[in-house]
């Protein structure tokens, strides 16, 4: 049956003009209050396929641009922005790498399962033609999925900052994220907890719009899959969430998943270059994409890379450079989240991992047994100890070629079931998960894999470390305060700025013209709720100090402040809190703000807090949030099933129009959760809406 139904959707969907519709009665999209769809279906192919519509109906702008890009076409929906990222894609070899591994390592239930939710947005592209900003853009294929699969992996690994460090010429080569976002995941054992269930918070945080903001979906089938969580616009299933029998959060961890080499090219033939004492020559590679200039208007722009033996190849003013990256050696990671959201049971969870098909990414774990599991993921190939893999290496030596072996799941940083009966990351180092006599050891073998080292925690670290070991056992609402948290430890550090205490310890007789900004500081709570007077001052000052440091090349890891920059930071603060206010003291919520259409609502936070929220200047001069907190699930396993609320930023839909554009943000900024449930019954009794997604009738 499943074949068939696979069968006739995909042979509709490839149908290019227009059709009539016909009701696919056997699916069906159950919206909440809040507009989140509930997936329903007999197989699990033919929720992909609902979810798809869903995913349509609701962001399928940025589905289509995610897409556009992933094909190489986005330039000609955003002109020169999108050219920038087709030709980034392009030089990756993503599309290059998918198609040479799809038939075969895309197969059985899991292929059929692609392929349905890729004829859902077929389906719906077709039945909606005046939504499609770009009419070849369609048919997509499941290759074109994967591909997002890797260019989303590969986004959160950081490696695309080494290949625009090269394109830019500034190649000095580091490990960190220049990108202003974090994520926490707590996992509580029942030892721990007063009411002797197992809690688990999903928080990560990312961008509140875009390629990578959270959806919420609940999908069920009676082929055994019932979950709920987040995933991306284009992602198949659920990314982290929980199901009836386990949940799972994903945090950004901090690595070496990419590598950087200088050639050393043959004075005589720019084209050849030296390898374990032999010429060889580069591989040429031409690529074009399409520029939209104005309006119908666009024409074609070709650029020009080298393939060597480490991967793609560029030639700057600063020599000719290579990279390899990790995410390219599996293109499996849908399939294994696919099996992440089937699992049953620890055992089966863990034999997903094994597929190594993800190959960056933290895992935070607990379920209905009372495990409890941290995991720092990655798919390391085995390194030449004798090198530093942080810097640039030396392109003429198969000591720095890469293998195909990788190294095993069991030697990676994890924890399972501590005694103290916790495990957290915050994107700290993952030496540091858990209580200090049941941490993992970093060995010898972190000088191949760049994991932040033992020490290198930030602040929502170092004031989660603080906030529990004042608990021996702790109550639900105790665990919703430490994940709301918003103030900063008594020693502020973060990986790149490990002095950022000397902020706050400013001699205020120094600087006259600034003692006032100074002494506000130095008396500081550290708080970031909304009638707090002092946050914004701070916010503004570490923004600039930021910028400064990060202009000068001064932004990285082991990074430490100067007095110079902190004064700096102040200044610009006072100055510009005084230019608009008339005052120093000036309560958060005038000057962050969550907005979106015509809703305007204060927003608490600040970076690196454990309630963590980013924000930009707008013209006006207040601050709109644009990172950070976003999707939030907390998940509590009893005797009598599994517990879950959640929150996200805005609402399901991105359509102005949509009831569901804003209908999450006064619960998000008042730090209030949704009761949500993976009961199908419950879900029918307080659905708003009922429907089913549609095919093209012959």
């Amino acid at each position: 049956m499943r074949i068939v139904f696979l069968f006739v959707v995909l042979l509709l969907a490839s149908c290019t003009k227009k059709s009539e519709s016909v009701e696919i009665s056997a699916i069906k999209i159950v919206r909440d209050t809040y507009g989140v769809p509930h997936i329903f279906a007999k197989t699990d192919a033919e929720v992909a396929y609902g979810l798809a519509w869903a995913q349509c109906e609701d962001q399928f702008i940025t589905l289509q641009e995610l897409m556009a890009a992933c094909k190489g076409m986005l330039g000609e929906i955003k002109g020169k922005e999108g050219l920038i990222a087709d030709f980034g894609i392009k030089f990756m070899g993503l599309q290059e790498i998918t198609k040479a591994h799809y038939e075969q390592d895309v197969t059985g239930k899991f292929k059929t399962y692609l392929e349905s939710f890729v004829a859902g947005v077929n389906a719906y592209a077709t039945l909606h033609p005046e939504e499609v900003m770009l009419d070849d853009l369609f048919p997509i294929t499941g290759q074109d999925v994967i591909v997002g699969y890797l260019l989303g992996n590969l986004e959160v690994s950081h490696a695309g900052q080494d290949l625009a460090k090269i394109m830019n010429g500034t190649i000095l080569k580091d490990l960190n994220s220049d990108v202003p976002k974090g994520s926490n995941g707590i996992a509580i054992s029942k030892r721990k907890t007063k009411d002797n269930k197992t809690y688990l918070a999903i928080n990560s945080h990312q961008p509140l719009e875009g390629w990578y903001s959270w959806y919420e979906a609940h999908l069920i089938s009676e082929e055994g899959m019932n979950i709920l969580g987040g995933t991306f616009a284009g992602g198949i299933c659920i990314f982290h969430g929980a199901n009836e029998n386990l949940a799972w959060a994903h945090t950004v961890n901090h690595a070496d998943f990419s590598d950087v080499y200088q050639l050393e090219m043959n004075p005589e033939n720019d084209n050849q270059y030296k390898f374990d004492g032999k010429w060889l020559e580069l591989k040429e590679k031409k690529y074009t994409s399409w520029f939209k200039l104005a309006g119908p208007i666009k024409f074609p722009i070709s650029k020009t890379i080298y393939e060597s033996k480490y991967g793609p190849t560029f030639k700057t003013e600063q020599g000719v450079f290579a990279w390899s990256f990790v995410v390219g050696r599996s293109i499996k990671m849908a399939e294994q989240w696919y099996e992440m959201n089937k699992a049953t049971n620890f055992a089966e969870f863990k034999k997903a991992i094994e597929m190594r098909g993800i190959s960056t990414l933290n895992f935070v774990y607990a379920d209905k047994e009372d495990n409890i599991y941290f995991l720092s993921n990655g798919g390391f190939p085995y390194r030449n100890p004798k090198y530093d893999w942080s810097r640039i290496l030396p392109g003429n030596t198969s000591e720095t070629l890469w293998g195909t072996e990788t190294i095993p799941v069991d030697s990676l940083p994890q924890v399972l079931n501590p005694k103290k009966g916790w495990v957290f990351n915050t994107n700290n180092t993952p030496y540091s998960a858990t209580d200090s006599v049941s941490n993992f050891k970093e060995t010898a073998l972190n000088k191949i894999m760049g994991y932040q080292s033992k020490g290198l925690e930030n602040n929502r670290s170092n004031r989660f470390l603080e906030l529990i070991s004042q608990y021996d056992s702790l109550s639900y609402p105790d665990f919703k305060r430490i994940k709301y948290d918003n103030q900063y430890p008594s020693k502020m550090m973060t990986p790149k700025a490990l002095n950022l205490e000397d902020l706050m310890r400013l001699d205020a007789s120094k600087y006259p013209d600034i003692s006032d900004a100074i002494t506000q500081l130095t008396h500081w709570n550290r708080k970031s709720d909304l009638e707090n007077t002092t946050a914004a001052l701070f916010i503004i000052s570490w923004l600039e100090i930021d910028r400064i440091r990060t202009e000068s090349g001064r932004n990285i890891r082991y990074g430490t402040i100067t007095e110079e920059d902190c004064v700096a930071g102040i200044r610009k603060a006072k100055k510009e809190l005084l230019e608009k206010y008339g005052t120093l003291k000036v309560p958060l919520k005038k000057v962050q703000r969550l907005i979106r259409g015509n809703v305007n609502l204060p927003m608490a936070g600040m970076p690196d807090v454990l309630a963590a929220m980013y924000s930009k200047k707008t013209k006006d001069g207040t601050y709109k949030a644009f990172a950070g907190e976003s999707y939030i699930e907390l998940v509590r396993f009893g005797k009598n099933g599994v517990e879950i609320e959640s929150v996200n930023t805005y609402g399901s839909s991105e359509k102005p129009e949509s009831n569901y554009y804003t209908s999450e943000m006064k619960l998000f900024a008042t730090q209030q959760l949704k009761k949500m449930t993976l009961n199908k019954e419950e879900v029918l009794k307080n659905a708003v809406q009922i429907y089913s997604p549609m095919m093209m009738k012959n």
